[in-house]
């Protein structure tokens, strides 16, 4: 069964044949690139796509469409050693009439979370390829720049040390975020997620706990300012771990009960004794936590 695969069985690049929940589906650029294959748009996605099906990096996975050349979908996996670790960040991409004179739209597909200062809440994307960030000096240029120029800029974003100065804050949203791709995964990309946070379950959950014990709050990074107290901490990890452990099953994660006993330990350390924690009992915690996630 496709679900079951795993993720690196994936292929980086893909056409599929259509899409329905596309952010940018229902711009008009698609038939007028469509009707003209001899255009100078459609000759510059045909050879773009030629490039990305050979180049593109492992942690970057790309879906077009049959129907709408002009639209594609990008999955980047978050680097080990950051907030965004093992997190999937989404992107909806689409290509104005006029490309490559009009640099792309990219939409990034956030659900409400801020993971970065230039990849808000609303899906606006801040970067200086797409002439939304920066100087007339550092904008898009038809003449160089190119798709897997912004797919390396997008992937930069959640590779970067230098913005670490909210790392909780960012780190926090990012699980937020994993959660929320597994319930809701983007067209196209559900076996890829299922078997994505199937696959590092296990690992994700420890980098939580080491979290929780103070043993990677900084991700490695000396630069990082943001200091948060255990109780805090302890009380963001109440209600996300549980949810975490419960999600991660369902699509098939190998946890064995370890992961419930650090849940039950965090717990105690907040406050409950065992015969509290017995009497609410796992599954009620985890429906508060769910609630209180989302």
């Amino acid at each position: 069964m496709e679900e079951m695969k795993t993720t690196n069985e994936f292929r980086n690049f893909d056409i599929v044949s259509e899409v329905s929940d596309h952010h940018f589906l229902k711009s008009s650029s698609g038939e007028s690139i469509m009707d003209n294959p001899n255009s100078e748009a459609h000759k510059r996605i045909m050879k773009e796509w030629e490039t990305l099906e050979q180049n593109l990096p492992e942690s970057i996975y790309v879906r077009v469409y049959n129907n709408r050349i002009d639209l594609m979908r990008a999955a980047i996996i978050g680097d080990t050693g950051t907030p965004y670790h093992d997190g999937l960040f989404f992107f909806d991409i689409a290509l104005p009439s006029y490309y490559p004179h009009n640099p792309p739209k990219v939409h990034f597909i956030s659900f409400g979370n801020r993971i970065h200062s230039f990849l808000r809440p609303d899906g606006k994307v801040f970067l200086m390829l797409l002439n939304t960030h920066g100087t007339l000096w550092e904008r898009w240029d038809p003449s160089f720049s190119t798709l897997p120029q912004v797919l390396l800029s997008l992937k930069a974003l959640v590779h970067r040390e230098k913005l670490y100065d909210r790392s909780f804050e960012m780190y926090e949203h990012t699980c937020r975020l994993s959660l929320q791709l597994l319930l809701s995964p983007p067209e196209h990309f559900e076996a890829f997620v299922n078997s994505h946070f199937r696959d590092r379950a296990p690992v994700i959950l420890s980098t939580l706990t080491d979290f929780v014990d103070g043993r990677c709050g900084n991700f490695g990074y000396a630069s990082v300012t943001d200091k948060v107290s255990s109780p805090e901490i302890l009380k963001w990890a109440e209600a996300f771990y549980p949810v975490m452990v419960e999600i991660f099953r369902l699509c098939g994660a190998p946890l064995d009960a370890s992961f419930h006993r650090f849940w039950l330990t965090s717990l105690s350390w907040n406050g409950f004794n065992q015969s509290e924690i017995k009497k609410r009992g796992i599954l009620k915690k985890v429906m508060k936590g769910i609630k209180s996630v989302f």
